[in-house]
This record gives structure tokens, C-alpha cells and sequence, in this order.
């Protein structure tokens, strides 16, 4: 493409929004063109991001008659509010990728699983392409409509898919341990997340209600024709940014440390931000850039495969990995844009 295309980001004053405005006002390809929030309406960009450069511009509202037509639209909402913008804008011919998880579930019943109430456009459920590039490239090349992962699944989901496909590991009983920085909860002001109910401690949240367990299981479904049943349990740490996910599979026989990390390797060999590493992956390696780094062992003693994934919950697990899409629905590399290293050593 020469020109550039054109962008709406809704929810633009949150952290994934943030984010969202910061690759796209450095992509040579795309431009932003509205800014769309709810209660911060009418602030300028400076109010909420100071750390952006544009300070002057004013968001807009997230009503979808004041949008101008855009080639593209970023949703950043909360999970419910996109689904009703979505269609609004879906019938003005915008590409359209929801970091939400209004359309990530592919049938009613799933949804109703994870979340305890009725899709509000139950037809659309798995008409959207899941958007996790690693293993459905293709399928969100060819989308108009792309719904980006989660970020606990993004981890699990690129830990686990090669592992279940290649056999290597019994996709029964999967346990996913996971912590994550307060900044994967949002910007909103609750009691649970302020500096004195978070510093010092860690606290598990979601013990086998967390809505992303279904999505792991539909995700690793997907990607290799095994549908696996896990266990998932999430925990707050008190840092800002990052996941880490360490999963655990029964192994099957005659499977090894070095046969698990050839599994891995050979499934994102052509995967530019995914890196399968030989020792354990630390967040702060992966803060500020778009990969993800993978790590495995078999422990012998006790036929366990062990799988490590980091990745930053706002690049990779939100709004980096919505740009990759972005860049592969319009035909680009899917790389453009898109930082490669982490702020810390």
C-alpha cells in the first residue's frame, strides 16, 4: 500500500489505548485520524497521556455517528462495550480489530460459559477471525473483522498449541499458572488495585471462573484439532506490566527437554516475535516490545512437561499484537511498526 491508511482508536484513554496511539503515530502506513473515549471526552490527549507527543489533540466520543469513515478501527473497550460500536462501523466498510472480548468465543454457548450472560449478536460468534498471527496467519490476512486474543491466552495459547499438536504432551488436564502486572486489569479506579491493596503481595483472583480459561482451550482447539481441558489460575503482582505463564502437561512417552524445545522451535521458526529460549524468561526482557519469549523442560521424575511464556500484557497481549494483525490485513509486513526489544536489561 502507498498511502496511508487511515485509523479510528475507540477507548483511546486507557492503557491499551495508549499504547495503540503510540505505534500508530510512529507506523509509516498508518495514520490516526480520531480519537474516541467515553468519560474523558473532550479532554486533549495530554490530560490522560502525557507521555505521548500530540498533547493538543482532543478526543472524541465513542459515538459511532460522530466517527468519520476511517479505513480502520482499533476497539480498546471494556469487555461488552464494542460489540455495539462494532456493528455500527462494520456496515461502513472499516477493517475493524477488537482488543476486547466481545467476539473472541465462537459459539453462544462458550460465551455464556465464560462470561455468565447471552451474546448481544450471537450470529456473529466465530465469524471473527481470532486474531493470534503466530497460528492463523492467514485466516486474519484474508479478515475484515479480527478479534484479538487475551493476553493470559496469547501466552498459554503459544506455549501449549505446538506441545498438543506435535502429541507431545496429554491435553488433558493442562494446569496454566500465570501472574500478570496490575496494568492487564485496566486504568479504571478500583479498591483492589491501588498501591496499598497491591504492593507487597501477591494474590491469586479467578480460581476456576476466570473468563480467558475458555478462550485457552478454544484457542489450542483451533490451532490443532485437540480440544484439551485446563486448569487456570491467574495472580496480581505488584509490578506494572508483563505476564508470565508457566504451564504444566503430562508428557507423552519417549518425550525430552531437547524434543519439546525442537517442537517449539520448528513451529515459529517463522515467527519474527515469538523466541524460544533456553533458560527461564523474565518479564522485564520482554516489557516494551512485542515478543514473546518461550521456554521448556520435561521433568523426568515425574513425566511433566514444563512450558514458560513472558510477554508484555499491553504490546504483545493487547495492542501490539493488534497492530501485527492490522498490518497483515492490509498486506504488509507483519513486523512494521512494531517494536522488537524490551526497555530493560
Amino acid at each position: 500500500m502507498s498511502a496511508q491508511a487511515t485509523v479510528a482508536i475507540l477507548g483511546a484513554s486507557g492503557y491499551a489505548g495508549g499504547e495503540l496511539i503510540r505505534l500508530i503515530d510512529d507506523h509509516p502506513n498508518f495514520g490516526v485520524a480520531h480519537l474516541g473515549a467515553h468519560s474523558q471526552a473532550g479532554a486533549t490527549l495530554a490530560t490522560v497521556h502525557p507521555h505521548l507527543g500530540g498533547g493538543d489533540r482532543v478526543l472524541g466520543t465513542l459515538d459511532p455517528d460522530t466517527i468519520p469513515d476511517v479505513d480502520l478501527v482499533f476497539l480498546a473497550l471494556p469487555h461488552g462495550a464494542s460489540a455495539d460500536p462494532a456493528m455500527a462501523l462494520a456496515g461502513r466498510g472499516a477493517r475493524i480489530v477488537d482488543l476486547g472480548s466481545d467476539f473472541r468465543l465462537d459459539n453462544a454457548d462458550r460465551y455464556r460459559e465464560a462470561y455468565g450472560v447471552d451474546h448481544p449478536y450471537p450470529s456473529e460468534l466465530g465469524q471473527w477471525a481470532y486474531g493470534l498471527p503466530e497460528l492463523f496467519r492467514d485466516t486474519i490476512a484474508g479478515a475484515d473483522r479480527v478479534a484479538a486474543p487475551g493476553c493470559y491466552p496469547t501466552s498459554a495459547i503459544l506455549a501449549l498449541a505446538p506441545l498438543v499438536a506435535s502429541g507431545s504432551v496429554d491435553p488433558r488436564g493442562i494446569k496454566v499458572d500465570s501472574v500478570s502486572g496490575v496494568s492487564g486489569a485496566g486504568r479504571a479506579a478500583k479498591a483492589n488495585l491501588t498501591f496499598g491493596a497491591v504492593d507487597e503481595g501477591v494474590v491469586a483472583y479467578g480460581v476456576l471462573t476466570h473468563r480467558h480459561r475458555p478462550e485457552m482451550e478454544q484457542g489450542i482447539a483451533q490451532a490443532t484439532g485437540v480440544e484439551p481441558t485446563i486448569v487456570f489460575t491467574p495472580h496480581l503482582v505488584p509490578m506494572q506490566r508483563g505476564i508470565l505463564s508457566t504451564c504444566y502437561a503430562t508428557a507423552s512417552p519417549a518425550v525430552t527437554t531437547t524434543s519439546v524445545r525442537e517442537v517449539l522451535a520448528k513451529a515459529y521458526a517463522e515467527a519474527p516475535f515469538v523466541e524460544v529460549i533456553d533458560q527461564p524468561p523474565q518479564t522485564r526482557w520482554v516489557v516494551g516490545s512485542n515478543r514473546c519469549l518461550l521456554a521448556a523442560w520435561v521433568d523426568e521424575r515425574t513425566s511433566t512437561v514444563i512450558v514458560m511464556a513472558a510477554e508484555d500484557n499491553l504490546l504483545k497481549g493487547a495492542a501490539g499484537q493488534a497492530v501485527q494483525c492490522a498490518n497483515l490485513m492490509f498486506g504488509l509486513e507483519e513486523t512494521q511498526g512494531l517494536p522488537m526489544s524490551g526497555w530493560m536489561p
